[in-house]
Formats: C-alpha cells, structure tokens, sequence
C-alpha cells in the first residue's frame, strides 16, 4: 500500500460532463451527536470526472447500505436539490467493489435508464482519482475544523478530552453544515485541473454537452422495490408486514386495490399505488402508531444492556472452556496448571443442567390418554412351531391365540399374484 506513493499513474483524457460519475462512501472522523450517542456519521456521494461537480450526497449515522447510495444517486438523477447544478443520466457509473454498489437493487435501478455499473478491480482506488481527491478535501478544508475531530493531536500530557467536556454537533447541524460545503464546492472553489480556473458550477454550464434528463414521473419508481402482491385500503388503513400505515388521501377509498413500493431498510412510509393502474402513484402512507422517543430511547437501552450482559457472559464461558496446561521439560502427559475439585464440577454441571431447557422437558409430566375402542391394537404373532407367543417361557404370560390360518386354496403359487 505504501509503495503506491512512489508510482506513476497516467491521466485519464478530459471528457465532457455525465460522461463518467465516480462514487465512494465515506467515513467522517468526526463525532456527532445522535438520540444521545456519539457516533462517526458515513457520507456516500457522486461526483462528475469531467467538471468535478458533487452531483447527489447521502449522510447516514452508521456504515451505509443501498439507501444510502439509492439516496445520492437519485437526489444527482432528478437535481431535486440546490447545492448543484448538475442533473441528469450519466453515460457511466465507476465505483469499487463495495457491496452495497453492487447490489442487485442498485443495478436494476440504474439498469432502468440503461446507465452501465463500472467496478473497479479491489485495492486500486487510483483507478477512481476524482472521488478519491474528493475525500481528502471535505478532511482537510472542513472536517479538521469541527468540533469532535477524532484524529485531532491530544494535548502533551496524553489525555484526551471527556465525554462531556467538547459540545458536539448534532446529526443535523452536521448534515446542514457539509450541504454548505458542498454548495460552497460546486459554485465558488476552483478545483485543480479545471482549465481556465473556473468553478465546477461554471464548466458544467459552459461545457455544450446535451444532458439527457430523467422524467420526474419515472423517479417515483426510482429505488423502491415493489411489494408484488395486491392488498386493499381499509378502515384500519393499508397493512404491510403485520403494521398499518395510514394517510389522509386514503378517506373514502376504502376497498380500493393497491400495490406498495418501498425504500430498502426503510419501513417508516411506503408508496401507494393503484393496482389497475400500477404507474398512478396515489400518495405516501406512514405507519401508525409509532413509538415515541421515550419508548425507542428505553428500548434501545434495554438492548444494548442485554448485548452487554450477553458478552459477558460469552466472555467468561470461553475463559472457562479454555485449558492451560503447565510447560513440560520432560517427556510427561501434558497436566492441567488449573483443577477443578469434585463438589465444583458438580455444582457447575447442575447448574447447566438446570439452564437447559431441553432437560428440563417432562414428556410423563401428562400420561397419554387410553386411545378409543375402535382403534387396532398390536396382536402378539405365535412363534413358529410353538403356537406361543414371544413371552410362552414366562409363567405369568398370558397365551394369545393366532388368527386361524387360512384355507389352502387362498394361496397361489403363480408368480405374478403372490408378490
């Protein structure tokens, strides 16, 4: 990896804009806060290789997956937002070989407009310079200065700042605050590499290039997947994975057949559709009957108390499953450094017995009941030769007849009908 700083790399040829988007996901060494946690927020974006235009941005509070770069790439599709001018559908996207660009959902909806996905080979992100750049200056031209800097130097006596002591910034202040910088970026930075030493707003608007623009109706069907049943309005509104969603369009069209569409990882709201009509979008249903904050800020901690108690236990489990034994300087067996006496190992297997619930299982605990008089019962067949059952040597056996035997001429000897 090191080496790669001593090697020469050629320029790709100057193209025009949508010709190339290169996009990359990001981790901010920066802590914000989030519902009271400090947590490292994730930036995925997509810049234009010709005019170094930020198209689409996506900011998520942990590593992203699909939505995040189903986000960024449709808020760069549709030019919904103010930060840039770019918009429309590129000739080509170049990403590495992350997981989440390479989903079947990122492909299929890209795959719509006919935009090939480019992966690069693993370990070179030469090959995507643009984006790589990209990183290194939202760190050093804005990240260095905020507060709650993880890679900041600490002062000379080692320690570092408390819990308390540096006001960070919340997930939203964060979010507003990279918007900014990103709109500073496209329209008044002048990036290295821009002939004429313009802005990458002002070569995107000289460059003559036709854009290819997206129709706004086909970017309601942009990431989302589709349900693939038909369900119905109802009073209690539209119910999707046992929960009902609800909105005010839905009052008085209750028995109309719809279809859903939903964002991934994203269950909060979902799109409605008409069933008969499924490009007639009807409107967006949100799920009722949420928790509030309170209840998710409880219950978040009572799970991350569980994980803890979990590790834990998971811990000492494998500390004790672990055997040491004492070094050797003569050929011995080898001999255990710790030994368990009679009463522990005893008092341990109880208690792991008493844990297990498959042990504690009491089948007789409900004698089966005496089955019905028109059930058959299993007839105990005479040995051959005795005319006795299999218990005739015991005194105390009771002696079971056979059935009679049947009637010579019930048997045959043709092959075919005495299989």
């Amino acid at each position: 990896m090191a080496a790669r700083a001593f090697d020469v790399y050629g320029r790709r040829p100057a193209r025009w804009r949508n010709a190339c988007w290169e996009g990359d996901h990001k981790r901010v060494p920066v802590r914000v806060g989030v519902e009271g946690e400090a947590l490292c927020p994730w930036i995925t974006w997509f810049i234009d290789c010709a005019t170094k235009v930020i198209c689409g941005v996506a900011v998520t509070p942990h590593p992203p997956s699909r939505d995040g770069v189903l986000a960024a790439l449709r808020a760069g599709l549709g030019g919904e937002f103010s930060y840039g001018p770019a918009y429309g559908l590129p000739s080509l996207v170049r990403v590495d070989r992350g997981k989440e660009f390479l989903c079947a959902t990122v492909t299929r909806a890209l795959g719509a407009f006919a935009v090939p996905v480019h992966p690069l080979p693993a370990y070179t992100p030469h090959l995507k310079g643009t984006i790589e750049q990209l990183n290194d200056a939202v760190e050093e031209m804005l990240l260095v200065s905020l507060p709650g800097y993880t890679r900041r130097a600490r002062p000379a006596d080692g320690r570092a700042a408390a819990a308390g002591e540096e006001r960070l910034l919340t997930f939203e202040a964060f979010v507003g605050v990279l918007l900014e910088w990103v709109g500073w970026w496209n329209a008044e930075h002048h990036p290295a590499g821009l002939p004429g030493g313009v802005t990458p707003a002002q070569a995107w608007e000289a460059d003559p290039t036709p854009v290819e623009e997206v129709v706004q109706g086909a970017l309601v069907f942009f990431a989302l997947e589709d349900d693939g049943r038909t369900r119905k309005v109802t009073t209690g509104g539209v119910r999707w994975r046992c929960r009902a969603y609800i909105a005010p369009w839905m009052v008085g069209r209750v028995g109309m057949p719809v279809r859903l569409r939903f964002l991934p990882h994203d269950d909060s709201c979902i799109e409605v559709f008409d069933a008969g009509e499924p490009s007639r979008h009807l409107g967006t249903a949100y799920l009722a009957e949420q928790a509030t904050p309170q209840q998710r800020a409880a219950l978040r901690a009572a799970r991350t108390a569980r994980a803890a108690a979990l590790k834990a236990d998971l811990k000492a489990a494998e500390k004790l499953r672990r055997t040491r034994y004492a070094a050797a300087t003569v050929p011995a067996p080898p001999r255990p450094r710790h030994v368990v006496t009679r009463a522990e190992a005893q008092a341990e297997l109880s208690a792991l017995a008493a844990a297990d619930l498959a042990s504690r299982a009491l089948p007789d605990l409900i004698p089966p009941r005496e089955p019905p008089a028109s059930w058959a019962r299993p007839v105990r067949r005479p040995e051959p030769g005795t005319g006795h059952g299999l218990d005739a040597d015991r005194a105390d056996a009771p002696v079971v007849p056979g059935p009679p035997a049947p009637a010579p001429e019930a048997f045959h000897t043709d092959k075919d009908t005495n299989r």
